[in-house]
């Protein structure tokens, strides 16, 4: 894992636990992607509340994700970790604001997020590259959510409005 945390530690840790997605970041290949399909059932289960909820949830997961990643990185001694999979959670649940509970629509969100996240266009780039600590963990998936949600609500409208879904 690192030199400065075991497995072990990750795992019993509440904060490293968290931070790393429940331990979907250990996975040894594509963390991000194994911590997005976290947020999966996550958002399933939120989507049946007031959509009040959602964003609460949201707000309250970001103030404890900038928290949960600076925590964490500093143990670790590395900015943005690829096992801190806390902001991709946080994120995906952004890109799916404007999409509906189904099937396609988690389908499409999880592309696009994941999309937005690799290829972090601007301003995505600019803020990994830029805000560092907790906060800049955080901030780039966010940015990239929002993007997400932006080309996946507009995506999700279209196809509705045109019958294609």
């Amino acid at each position: 894992m690192s030199d400065a945390l075991s497995k072990r530690q990750i795992l019993t840790h509440p904060v490293y636990l968290m931070a790393f997605g429940f331990g979907s970041g250990l996975a040894p290949k594509a963390p991000g992607t194994f911590g997005t399909l976290v947020a999966v059932p996550l958002f399933w289960w939120l989507a049946d509340f007031h959509w009040a909820v959602l964003v609460s949830c949201i707000i309250v997961m970001t103030a404890v994700g900038v928290f949960l990643c600076g925590e964490t990185a500093r143990a670790l001694h590395k900015h943005d970790h690829p096992g801190i999979v806390w902001d991709e959670i946080v994120g995906y649940l952004i890109a799916m604001l404007p999409l509906a509970k189904d099937w396609r629509a988690v389908v499409i969100g999880f592309i696009l997020f994941r999309f937005f996240d690799i290829v972090k266009p601007f301003p995505i780039g600019l803020a990994d590259r830029h805000v560092k600590g907790g906060l800049g963990i955080m901030l780039d998936d966010i940015i990239a959510g929002l993007m997400a949600a932006l080309v996946g609500g507009l995506l999700w409208y279209y196809a509705s409005f045109y019958q294609l879904l």
